[in-house]
């Protein structure tokens, strides 16, 4: 940036000045706070993340100094402007998995299979049709936690609790169950990811973490 470009003095001074004027506000918001969801509250987190970012911007541009503020972007996450007080709420979940054992997979669904009258392989037997014996079977969450019995292997996965006004009806959203969802209504996310233990590995030399062979999860929860 050329000198000419240069935000003043002045100018860095003052965006000072409203960062503490919003700490301010954001502080008098949280003492004064009715609920954990406030939206009050909300508003003042976005206007003091504004403020930081305006002056960390003009500090870099005039003196090339940063400051130890992390602001939220919309990349990192979209900001909850659901109810304050949900009155009901959604869990969405996402859990991906690769097929490594397809032999394994179609094993075990066969053994279901062999045991229970109403479990009958489709698809000519294959992976389509092991995979509608075994979640059909089992809950999801026993499947995840013995994906290698299945022949599966583990890939990322999400939770979402989404915030509502009122539950919905029976049967209103079968036909487009994940359709509805808005995701300003999140209230809370948790992710899980192998991304995570390569971040944590690029500080920390990756020794323990590959050792371990653990999924990193990180729960994500707007602010």
């Amino acid at each position: 940036m050329s000198d000419a470009a240069l935000p003043t003095v002045a100018e860095v001074r003052a965006a000072a000045e409203a960062v503490k004027a919003a700490l301010d506000r954001h502080l008098a918001a949280v003492e004064r706070r009715t609920g954990d969801e406030d939206p009050d509250v909300y508003a003042a987190f976005n206007e003091l993340a504004a403020a930081a970012e305006d002056y960390d911007e003009l500090l870099y541009d005039r003196y090339d100094e940063v400051t130890p503020f992390e602001i939220p972007s919309p990349d990192d996450g979209v900001p909850y402007t659901g109810p304050a007080e949900p009155a009901a709420f959604s869990v969405l979940i996402r859990r991906d998995y690769a097929v490594v054992e397809t032999p394994r997979l179609i094993a075990q669904a066969e053994r279901v299979a062999a045991h229970d009258g109403d479990a009958e392989l489709v698809h000519d037997g294959g992976t389509a049709g092991a995979l509608g014996v075994l979640f059909g079977e089992y809950e999801p969450d026993e499947i995840a936690s013995r994906a290698k019995d299945f022949g599966l292997e583990e890939g990322d996965s999400t939770l979402w609790i989404a915030a509502s006004e009122e539950a919905a009806e029976p049967g209103e959203w079968l036909d487009s169950p994940f359709g509805h969802t808005d995701p300003q209504d999140v209230l809370h996310r948790f992710d899980v990811s192998s991304v995570f233990d390569e971040e944590i590995d690029q500080f920390d030399g990756g020794d323990e973490g590959e050792e371990q062979g653990e999924t990193a999860r990180s729960g994500l929860t707007p602010a």
